[in-house]
């Protein structure tokens, strides 16, 4: 593991029979606690890629690095990585704050694969996503809950950086053509403990939601002290980023009237998703961290870079943006393609039971009522 503390000439060398792959994903902090399934899901894809040939005649070898630090630290890191030679591309979970910091230093250099559900918005050259966005994700889902719920006033809870307020900025739109509003919003630092004050503002607002825009553990804590004060009786909570550990980490208590959206959840009852829970057991035991579609987002990645490098037969990155509207991979999301460097993917609404996910729609992406 590629650490702050370590200098990366201490771990890596160049190889020229290996096209190393810097994977970006958290193993500290708020995100941490699905860490351990990015990193399995993408060895899994990595062993693959290398059972068909690799890339290019090359070997993929994952070079791990830890994104939950500082955005700056984690991209000085990476972009080291680059510097010497032995990181040919670059993919990962990581918040967008870390994206940000790292996009500019590397994609004009390197492929970019960027796995995690984000904002929107992202156009910097070298960079491709196989990650949901609200418009995809959120606006369907609102339009369905009104519709289906009654769902009018929303209260937002999110993490003070540029992921939640950008989708709070979009979701108050949404919010307004289903004929309702954001009654408030809360931002908080990432790695809040104490929710009190949050939760007594949306018991004193007439809120009958809450757009959870949370990171890992600290969206697990507000679960629990959401239940305990009663306000899960009063409020239906939606979240683009609740996953499959997120929820059991919360608690059966904890995730009553709990809505999730995502273009991934391991309690789909299709072939892809059972084929790969298979490939997930059969490879790392049934004791495995559980699959969820935060960590399957990095086998999503993995195929998504040796695809795009395969289709131009370069690391050029210029070359490989040139190709990549041509380029498709099948994977446990299904036959997928990209679009203005987006994967274009299906969507589904999942509705917590008890620590289990109960997908209950397949969003109309374009906005049309069910």
């Amino acid at each position: 593991m590629f650490r702050p503390d370590s200098p990366p000439h201490d771990w890596f060398t160049a190889d020229d029979s290996v096209l190393g792959v810097a994977l970006v994903f958290p193993l500290q902090g708020s995100a941490g606690i699905f860490g351990p399934t990015c990193e399995l899901c993408a060895q899994l894809a990595a062993e693959e890629v290398n059972r068909a040939g690799g890339v290019l005649g090359k070997e993929l070898r994952l070079l791990p690095v830890d994104g939950g630090g500082a955005p700056r630290e984690v991209a000085d890191h990476v972009e080291a990585l680059v510097d010497l030679g032995v990181a040919q591309g670059v993919t990962g979970w990581h918040i967008s704050s870390v994206r940000q910091a790292l996009a500019p230093r590397i994609a004009h250099r390197v492929p970019y694969v960027y796995t995690a559900l984000y904002e929107g918005g992202e156009h910097t050259a070298g960079v491709f996503l196989t990650s949901e966005t609200p418009r995809d994700q959120l606006r369907p889902a609102i339009g369905l809950l009104a519709h289906e719920r009654g769902v009018r006033r929303w209260f937002v809870v999110g993490n003070d950086y540029v992921w939640p307020r950008r989708t709070a900025r979009a979701a108050h739109a949404y919010a307004r053509e289903s004929g309702g509003s954001i009654q408030g919003e809360v931002y908080l630092p990432l790695g809040t403990h104490d929710f009190d004050a949050v939760l007594r503002r949306i018991e004193r607002s007439d809120a009958d939601a809450v757009l959870l825009l949370l990171v890992g553990s600290d969206a697990v804590r507000f679960n629990r002290a959401f239940a305990a004060a009663g306000l899960d009786a009063r409020c239906l909570r939606l979240s683009t980023l609740m996953d499959e550990n997120m929820l059991m980490a919360s608690g059966p208590t904890a995730t009553a009237d709990l809505y999730s959206t995502a273009g991934f959840f391991a309690s789909l009852a299709n072939q892809d998703t059972l084929d790969f829970h298979g490939q997930y057991a059969g490879r790392f035991g049934v004791e495995a961290p559980a699959l969820g579609s935060l960590g399957e987002s990095c086998y999503e990645g993995v195929l998504l870079l040796a695809a795009l490098i395969g289709r131009a037969g370069t690391l050029d990155v210029s070359a490989i943006g040139a190709a990549a509207e041509t380029v498709s991979y099948e994977g446990p999301r299904g036959l997928v393609h990209l679009r203005d460097r987006h994967v274009r993917q299906r969507i589904y609404l999942a509705r917590a039971d008890g620590v289990d996910f109960d997908v209950v729609a397949e969003l109309d992406l374009h906005g049309s009522r069910p």
